[in-house]
């Protein structure tokens, strides 16, 4: 039997405000434990909690980003259920009137767009971290009521590799409007993923597991393919209502499987209710106008990328998948570097040249040094060869003066004509013979004629003694 996947995805994004959600705790990251709380993230009776603005603001700037429906009026509630790092024994979220209604995300994949809707995506608080060393249980409450933008997929996606898609889309989307740094390592950004199959043809939605907590887009591919298979296996095997229950699962990278963690609540388990500390929001105009002003996004960027600086739409693919590498790339344009030299010095020279965990944000070298590296390229004061030596030495001792050592290591081209002309005469002198061939046909020869100069003058200019050696046969 041919079977179907179905998956649908629930992409928890922890909003980059200075505060948190619900009071003014910070929400910095790696702090001692258990200092960036108060009462209200605690949890502790008769406090109570204030909406931060600004995380309504951000979720407007997604909404517009995804070209959503924002409700500016909606409500926020209580999800009643207890963990250990949930001091309050349950959650404020929103249930029945979110703030970002139905949108989409487009995704390419091999070549094919493909729309996915996005049922809503709606904001709540974070829980805490437990920390389990040994015999003993620790609990961190610093991530405790910190702003997250929770953004639900409709079951639109049909392969591992169009999650990931997905994934990396919606990724790109939150950085590059500046809402979330969505550091995966961090927990900034990590994703439920809810799959189920089907034979092929049925329209029906059957028993969907739900993999929580997944935080590299390369582990939750690997969780979905597994989860995929065991559902397979177990249909095939006439097991699979036996087997297969509603139920939350924890994908473990170092065996490849998944296993069981709890059972699947529904929405009556987690008896919600509206929040009786917290008003209704409205969103203002003022407000609405604010939210929507958002920078260039990922697809807009590339657009502008090919129209603007004439770069192939694979190669603008490759500088939008970074924000970073965006920035660091419109950067040397601004210090005066060419679009396609900077590209190419960019993308191929210099990250071809970082390994392990070094990137070009702790590299050492900056914008500017590398955009100098491209202007003295095109103005020929060194070749292309001397300038890969030189970034070789800039790599090396992360950074430096790019001038200082173009005449340090003696790689400045000489550009005198006359200097150049009088070793053509002397070249061309000396081989007579092969003058004549030229002459007669033998076209080839010029490169020839090209090495002996070359050869003789060295660090001249290749495209001077090109053009000058024309003029002279």
């Amino acid at each position: 039997m041919n079977f179907e996947t179905v998956i649908g995805l629930e992409v928890h994004v922890q909003l980059n405000t200075k505060t948190k959600i619900f009071c003014s705790c910070a929400t910095s990251f790696g702090e001692s434990p258990n200092t960036n709380v108060c009462p209200t993230c605690l949890g502790l009776p008769g406090a109570l909690p204030t909406l931060n603005r600004e995380a309504v603001k951000k979720a407007i700037s997604f909404a517009t980003a995804i070209d959503a429906q924002i409700n500016q009026n909606s409500i926020f509630a209580r999800k009643n259920y207890f963990y250990p790092d949930l001091p309050k024994a349950y959650q404020i979220s929103q249930f029945e009137v979110p703030i970002v209604g139905k949108g989409q995300i487009e995704i390419v994949l091999d070549g094919v767009k493909k729309t996915i809707g996005v049922t809503r995506a709606h904001l709540e608080e974070d829980a805490g971290k437990n920390i389990h060393e040994g015999e003993f249980s620790k609990i961190d409450l610093n991530r405790a009521c910190t702003p997250l933008l929770e953004i639900v997929s409709e079951p639109d996606m049909r392969s591992a590799d169009e999650a990931v898609a997905y994934l990396k889309k919606l990724h790109s989307i939150v950085r590059f409007i500046g809402i979330s740094d969505a550091n995966m390592q961090e927990g900034s950004f990590r994703c439920d993923a809810n799959v189920s199959i089907r034979p092929k043809g049925d329209e029906r939605f059957y028993i969907r597991v739900e993999i929580k907590n997944l935080n590299s887009f390369k582990f939750i591919g690997k969780a979905i393919e597994y989860e995929v298979q065991r559902q397979i296996e177990a249909w095939e095997d006439g097991v699979y209502e036996r087997e297969i229950v509603q139920e939350t699962r924890l994908f473990d990278p170092v065996s490849g499987i998944t296993r069981s963690m709890r059972g699947k609540e529904g929405a009556a388990d987690y008896r919600y209710f509206t929040d009786p500390d917290l008003l209704p929001v409205f969103i203002d105009e003022e407000l609405m106008k604010e939210g929507r002003d958002i920078s260039e996004l990922p697809d807009e960027k590339k657009d502008r990328y090919m129209r603007d600086f004439g770069i192939k739409e694979s190669d603008a693919e490759v500088l939008i998948g970074s924000l970073e590498l965006c920035e660091y790339f419109e950067a040397m344009l601004e210090y005066g570097a060419n679009p396609k030299g900077a590209l190419t010095w960019l993308t191929t020279e210099l990250l071809g040249r970082l390994k392990g965990d070094v990137t070009i944000l702790n590299c050492g070298i900056d914008s500017e040094m590398l955009a100098t590296l491209v202007k003295r390229i095109s103005e020929e004061k060194i070749s292309g060869k001397s300038a890969k030596e030189l970034l070789d030495v800039l790599v090396e001792q992360k950074g430096g003066d790019v001038d200082a050592l173009i005449t340090s290591m003696g790689l400045e081209q000489v550009n005198d004509d006359g200097m150049i002309i009088e070793v053509i005469e002397r070249v061309l002198s000396t081989h007579a013979d092969k003058v004549e061939e030229y002459k007669s046909g033998k076209d080839k020869l010029f490169g020839f004629f090209v090495g002996q100069v070359m050869k003789e003058a060295k660090g001249v200019n290749p495209s001077k003694v090109n053009e000058l050696l024309k003029e002279r046969l």
